[in-house]
């Protein structure tokens, strides 16, 4: 599945220094300044962004009235807004267009930031405040947004010790800074061991298979790193690589997926093996401080599965069909390289190109067959945007006139179904060195109508750039990639809230994933697909034969598929759900013994991340919830079962899910706004089928 949702840290405040974030943009939508921002200027903004806010903190805690909503959580509401805006920019341009200088600064603010948190949440004036208007909350007569935002508040300030004791909360705070630097030390470890770890060819007959295009790309590589005369084949964040699909020499395939496997190994600058046992410690030994068995059950207080039982228990229910699944695909895939005359036994590095192979023979699906009807520019506007104005009636316009950080960021301006405003959508989506891997959403600027702001959003992902003058061709699940983003597009879109904390996708990891994986469904929806699926070459819409193969071959490799996710998610709970008191593990020592004892040691299945180069877990906000891809395959594939028995794609179908899941935000428990549009608790039924692993009901 796909990286999503990049983490932001806190809010916000006013101006101190003569810099870019000392005062909201001027530009449309308060979109950030990439004309005048420069890298000096981000260090000395954090420094007083997170000065001012605390001066504003300080204001609300030491208040002689007596605590109001006003005067105490909207006030909080309204603070930081400097330090938001360059928090927002920073994080979003370190994550895709990163340099040493960013890195540095990063090294340096992590733990400051974590720490100024805490001294937000650990303030215990402020918390008397909160915890005064929390205990009367019946009698202040608030609407449910308000109602909601003081529980939300009153809730994290005790999940984040504010009941501690005074030695406890010192303790809770070493805790933070230092998981902040070992978190952002992994990230950049990551991005440069990714980078090293590319596979260096020498000799151009190695790359037998690839296409043209391909063994361009891959010169290319080679070219940017200075490697004169030789390829490069550059790691893409998981653990299998495209590829692998294509290379014909069995030797060089072992190479690149073992590359692939301990990029983060090969030297002790970019091994993050030490920062993950530490971080485990840590995170245990947090959890234990504040009254949970273990991290897991911390995290898991405030989202819809609620505890790490119901993650097992959800996760063991697809074990067994997974097993048998991709036992039946690899049986399969032997007998095709059996066919072969190879005469070897199935390996991982094997597994994607004989696949591929059977897919071919069985449904005569060939994916190089399928990219000439996929040009990047077509699917995003015939197809991505399109669906969205079939559903939502929404509207987009190129601008050309607003700053960007990358000269391949695409900006456009949204309107509602009405004409009026609605935000701004920037896409950058091809790879580069300097960028973490996978694909993700957030905000430049987080709608609120308290701040007067309507959403300015991005899409990131990792495509193959083409060659100058060459058609960007991309995969159909890079078709799959650029509408689930786009999902999560919609969620932020479509927020409207008063407050910024419910704001949008300021919501659960097993809620968020939904809006996007609901909007995969509509890549392969006939009205939309004839749309966008256009060969470049001749200007012929895909034929439906073509079409039925695509669809004939969905459940193929599902196995493989949900294996390699399912063994990512237990890896993650293993990990978060060691007690306080465990010794320091050996990280390859407990992967091996968590998949194993999880049953999720698939044959032939590596698990999609390695703990090693898991970034989801050990920095970007996914620890303790990466089952929530697969929780949320369960609320998306109910959704659109809804949506196909009440008439499919209609403007009245997609206005109906917009009132109550996309605009909704955090404004309702996630049992019931999901059960306000279901009509009742989440069906795992639905899931089953769409992943071929039970038949359709009769």
């Amino acid at each position: 599945m796909r990286n999503i949702i990049c983490i932001t840290l806190l809010l916000a405040a006013g101006p101190a220094l003569a810099g870019p974030f000392d005062a909201p943009s001027t530009l449309p939508y308060q979109a950030p300044r990439f004309d005048t921002i420069k890298d000096s200027d981000y260090q000395p903004a954090f420094e007083a962004g997170m000065k001012q806010q605390l001066a504003e903190i300080a204001a609300i805690a030491n208040s002689k009235d007596a605590p109001t909503f006003d005067n105490t959580i909207v006030a909080m509401e309204q603070s930081g807004r400097m330090l938001e805006r360059v928090n927002n920019v920073f994080f979003a341009v370190v994550q895709a267009n990163t340099n040493p200088t960013l890195d540095k600064v990063q090294t340096i603010e992590a733990p400051k930031l974590a720490a100024h948190n805490d001294a937000i949440y650990l303030n215990p004036k402020l918390f008397a405040r909160v915890k005064a208007l929390y205990d009367r909350r019946a009698a202040l007569k608030l609407n449910a947004e308000a109602l909601q935002v003081l529980t939300l508040y009153y809730r994290q300030f005790v999940h984040a010790g504010a009941n501690l004791s005074d030695k406890d909360k010192v303790r809770l705070q070493a805790i933070n800074k230092q998981g902040a630097s070992l978190e952002t030390d992994f990230q950049q470890k990551l991005v440069a061991g990714a980078k090293a770890g590319g596979l260096v060819i020498s000799d151009r007959r190695e790359l037998a298979g690839l296409s043209e295009a391909e063994i361009a790309n891959a010169a290319q590589a080679a070219k940017d790193r200075k490697l004169a005369g030789k390829y490069v084949i550059p790691l893409q964040n998981t653990t299998q690589q495209p590829l692998l699909a294509s290379l014909t020499d069995r030797a060089v395939r072992e190479r690149l997926f073992n590359a692939s496997w301990t990029r983060t190994e090969k030297s002790d600058k970019n091994d993050t093996r030490a920062n993950i046992a530490q971080l485990a410690v840590l995170r245990a030994e947090k959890a234990k401080l504040l009254g949970y068995p273990n991290y897991a059950a911390y995290v898991l207080y405030d989202q819809m599965a609620q505890t790490p039982q119901a993650v097992e228990k959800f996760i063991r229910q697809l074990v067994p069909a997974t097993r048998n699944k991709a036992a039946e695909e690899a049986r399969l895939i032997q007998a095709a390289i059996d066919k072969d005359g190879k005469h070897f036994d199935l390996k991982p590095w094997d597994w994607q190109r004989y696949a591929e192979k059977v897919r071919k023979s069985r449904y005569d699906l060939d994916e190089e067959a399928l990219k000439p009807y996929f040009e990047l520019h077509k699917v995003l506007e015939d197809g991505v945007l399109y669906a969205a104005t079939k559903l939502y009636g929404i509207t987009f316009k190129k601008r050309r006139d607003l700053p960007v950080y990358h000269p391949d960021v695409m900006v456009y301006e949204v309107f509602d179904h009405d004409g009026s405003k609605l935000g701004l959508m920037y896409f950058d989506y091809f790879k580069r060195d300097n960028k973490t891997g996978g694909a993700w959403m957030s905000n430049f600027v987080g709608q609120s109508k308290l701040r007067g702001l309507r959403p300015v959003i991005y899409n990131v992902a990792n495509f193959t750039k083409p060659a100058p003058g060459a058609p960007a061709l991309i995969s159909f699940d890079d078709v799959g990639t650029m509408f689930h983003e786009f999902g999560h597009a919609l969620h932020g879109l479509f927020a409207d809230q008063t407050y910024p904390m419910v704001s949008g996708t300021n919501v659960a990891r097993d809620f968020v994933e939904f809006p996007s994986q609901f909007n995969e469904h509509w890549a392969l929806h006939p009205d939309i697909l004839k749309h966008y699926a256009v060969n470049y070459k001749t200007g012929t819409t895909i034929p439906q034969s073509l079409v039925d193969k695509i669809k004939a071959s969905e459940h193929w490799g599902q196995g493989y598929a949900l294996g390699e996710l399912l063994a990512a998610s237990q890896l993650d709970m293993q990990w978060h759900t060691l007690p306080h008191g465990t010794p320091r593990q050996d990280v390859d020592k407990f992967e091996t013994q968590a998949l194993k004892n999880t049953g999720t040691d698939f044959a032939n299945v590596p698990t999609r991340y390695r703990s090693s180069y898991f970034l989801h877990i050990w920095a970007n906000g996914y620890a303790s919830a990466y089952y929530a891809y697969q929780w949320t395959v369960m609320l998306d594939t109910d959704a659109y079962a809804w949506f196909n028995a009440h008439g499919g794609l209609t403007r009245a179908n997609g206005q109906r899910f917009r009132d109550l899941i996309l605009s909704r935000g955090h404004t309702l428990d996630y049992g019931p706004m999901f059960r306000a549009f279901y009509g009742k608790d989440p069906d795992i039924g639905p899931m089953l089928v769409h992943r071929g692993l039970a038949p359709p009901p009769k």
